[in-house]
């Protein structure tokens, strides 16, 4: 019997499922990458708490994205600045005429 707490292996080959985000025109949106990013995440057992999140995050930002990263930063704060600097620029009317 074990009275210790149990150890909890995170599983980080499955930062190969999370594309590659530039902030620019591309195939992947924000909300993408970042959805992509959390389902990784959970699946993967990264704690937020551990500032893994962020650094892996900066590893798959390309380009002028790039720039943002801080290891200072927890996840939500760092989501919420790629928000706001890429927010959608596109109109509802936009995206209706390209479904």
């Amino acid at each position: 019997m074990s009275l210790g707490t149990p150890t909890v292996h995170k599983d980080l080959s499955l930062i190969s499922l999370i594309p590659r985000w530039s902030g620019s025109d591309s195939t992947n949106s924000l909300e993408e990458f970042i959805s992509t990013f959390e389902a990784s995440a959970r699946i993967g057992r990264w704690e937020p708490k551990d500032t893994v999140e962020v650094e892996i995050a900066a590893l798959k930002l390309e380009g002028s994205a790039r720039e943002l990263h801080t290891l200072d930063a927890s996840w939500n704060t760092f989501k919420e600045v790629l928000g706001k600097r890429y927010k959608e620029v596109h109109t509802d009317q936009y995206h209706y005429a390209k479904l």
